[in-house]
């Protein structure tokens, strides 16, 4: 099919070619055919190279139609980002392509607008692109000898799901185990992982290690860190607003955001002109005042927003550089909300009545009998949903003080102590079987023998 439709274009002003630009080399190229394992080919995006062209009418419906089969044969459709262009102009359009994708900027990013195809994958933007973003390297770039040095393999990492976000430009959404075999010692640790071009070209791993804490004693890349900025760090990830940090190799001043790892308490900087808000998140369209907001680092608080099974919610959201993309925040209050239709409508093994369960999310104290110890018996008490934490409060007595004729007695602590907890009662520490509803002591003579008998020998022993 590409043959026929490369062989039958006889007006070069109505023809279109294909760039890609490669994740392999990090350049635009010509895209020339696809082979019969799915595979991309490509050439060098010259003149002189234009006869092996992939060529396509301009007309919208053929190049339309053309596209989608043509990413229907590809292997890895996703690995690429394409972009067309008139084939007179072809070497001049992807130089300029090439210098937008290497120096990011308002300006450049509506020049490849123009040119760049949208794939099913590219055409919408959310608040996490990690489901989206088109990838910055592939595996072939990595060098697997290395990494089998950290215990790491491209089974291993593809079975933890760590590799695809690497492969993205990200850091693992986990933590990974890790093998550092330097001879004389043998280190393990558990890290997130991430990839990284070098000065000399080659795609290598980064390990981000677990800390304590973050280091708030020295500077971060030229910037000193206010209380403010600390609690703000500590408290939900994101400092909170835009900074000057210094590039350590050049000196260049770069205003950017600084957020946590939440994971390894590594503090991670992103440029503020590399940050891309979405135009809608969850409904809600955002207006450039609102951007503006969560390019310079803080949180906006957005109402009416709907989640993915169709329910209205309401929260801040700010950009995270650890992530790089926009997040969720949820307060107390919030996190309250959301939690009460997960709360269950038992509690240790008894089933609560709709009038209880509804009183119960309410905040009010249920009264619940018939429970059951650890060891198969009965005792009652009150539970309380927890207003600030959103778990479940029990208590033996009724917070309240309502309902005093209900009240459990001081046998239920008792039994619950002994039975579920492994404690000890001086009365009952002999007997052998477990306390019945409300027992403290032996219930009958049996019993007070045998709670008496060890205590006799002892005393003979004694004697």
């Amino acid at each position: 099919m590409m043959e026929d439709i490369q062989n039958t274009q006889p007006d070069p002003s109505l023809i279109n070619i294909l760039l890609v630009f490669n994740p392999k080399t990090n350049k635009i190229e010509a895209v020339k055919t696809v082979d019969d394992k799915g595979d991309l080919k490509t050439v060098p995006n010259t003149k002189k190279n234009q006869n092996q062209f992939l060529k396509i009418d301009k007309q919208g419906d053929l190049f339309s139609n053309f596209f989608s089969n043509f990413l229907s044969q590809l292997k890895n459709p996703t690995l690429f980002n394409f972009f067309k262009s008139p084939l007179k102009e072809s070497e001049k359009i992807g130089k300029q392509i090439q210098h937008h994708l290497t120096h990011p900027s308002t300006e450049g990013e509506e020049f490849l607008k123009t040119y760049k195809i949208l794939t099913p994958n590219t055409n919408t933007m959310s608040t996490n692109p990690l489901s989206e973003k088109e990838y910055q390297y592939s595996a072939d770039q990595i060098d697997w000898n290395m990494m089998s040095k950290f215990g790491l393999t491209q089974e291993k990492l593809e079975k933890a799901n760590a590799l695809d976000p690497m492969l993205k430009g990200f850091k693992t959404n986990g933590l990974v185990p890790v093998t550092i075999n330097l001879g004389t010692a043998l280190t393990r640790m558990d890290a997130r992982l991430s990839l990284n071009t070098n000065d000399a070209g080659d795609v290598v791993i980064n390990i981000h290690g677990i800390r304590k804490e973050p280091n708030f004693n020295f500077k971060f890349l030229g910037h000193e860190f206010t209380a403010e900025d600390k609690k703000n760090l500590m408290e939900n990830g994101n400092m909170g607003r835009v900074v000057e940090l210094i590039n350590p190799k050049t000196d260049e001043i770069i205003p950017s955001v600084i957020s946590r790892d939440r994971l390894t308490n590594e503090l991670v900087a992103y440029k503020v002109e590399n940050i891309k808000i979405p135009d809608e998140i969850k409904g809600i369209k955002l207006n450039e005042e609102q951007k503006q907001t969560l390019i310079e680092g803080r949180a906006l608080y957005l109402e009416g927003m709907i989640s993915s099974k169709g329910e209205p919610f309401n929260a801040h959201v700010q950009f995270n550089a650890d992530k790089k993309y926009v997040e969720f925040l949820f307060d107390h209050k919030e996190r309250q909300q959301q939690s009460h239709s997960e709360i269950p409508k038992t509690f240790r093994g008894k089933a609560l009545s709709d009038e209880q369960y509804e009183k119960f999310k309410g905040g009010q104290t249920i009264y619940l009998d018939g429970l059951l110890d650890k060891k198969g018996q009965p005792y009652q008490g009150y539970i309380t949903l927890n207003q600030e934490t959103g778990k479940v409060d029990f208590s033996f007595q009724n917070p309240t003080k309502a309902r005093e004729q209900a009240r459990p007695t001081e046998g239920h602590k008792t039994q619950t102590a002994v039975n579920s907890e492994g404690k000890t009662n001086e009365a009952t520490k002999n007997l052998k079987e477990p306390l019945q509803k409300g027992q403290q002591i032996p219930k009958d003579k049996i019993q007070q023998a045998k709670q008496d008998k060890p205590q006799s020998r002892a005393r003979r022993r004694g004697v």
